[in-house]
């Protein structure tokens, strides 16, 4: 868990960085500052913590039956935002390099970062989460997988979010 973590703070750190020096070299751009996409930031940033952490604690909260350790689960969750959306955590982690795009006012940040980034993050998901969730669940997770979507941004699975 805490070397997910810390890929993800370099990545996050690393694209800030190699999008500085793309804006600066080869977009040409400066950095000036852009109320209403700074403003598109400041909202971001904080829904992309409160989705991450209100999802987390319910994970902690109902994902643990008996002395499990931190950071692990070992009842699968199927209530509240679970039951439309497989990964709803994720989903937030997703918004913060949009967030990150907007406070800083980069174009290659928005263009380059946000979808490797995203793509990077959907590659995990199958090759390490889901797999590692077959194996402590079996069956259960699988018939979880054929009727809950990865993702899913209608309305109503997203209302439960701030429910």
């Amino acid at each position: 868990m805490r070397f997910r973590f810390f890929v993800w703070v370099a990545f996050i750190l690393g694209g800030i960085t190699v999008s500085k020096l793309l804006d600066k070299f080869i977009f040409n751009t400066k950095f000036h500052f852009n109320t209403l996409m700074f403003s598109i930031g400041i909202i971001l940033l904080p829904l992309s913590f409160y989705i991450s952490s209100k999802t987390g604690k319910l994970l902690k909260r109902f994902g643990k039956e008996g002395n499990v350790p931190r950071f692990q689960t070992n009842k699968l969750i199927r209530e509240g935002i679970y039951s439309c959306m497989r990964h709803p955590m994720h989903l937030g982690l997703m918004l913060m390099p949009f967030s990150i795009a907007f406070l800083m006012n980069s174009i290659s940040y928005m263009l380059i970062i946000v979808p490797v980034t995203a793509i990077l993050m959907f590659v995990l998901i199958k090759t390490i989460e889901e797999p590692e969730a077959i194996k402590k669940f079996g069956d259960e997770y699988i018939k979880y997988m054929k009727e809950v979507p990865m993702f899913n941004l209608s309305l109503s699975c997203l209302k439960k979010l701030f429910q």
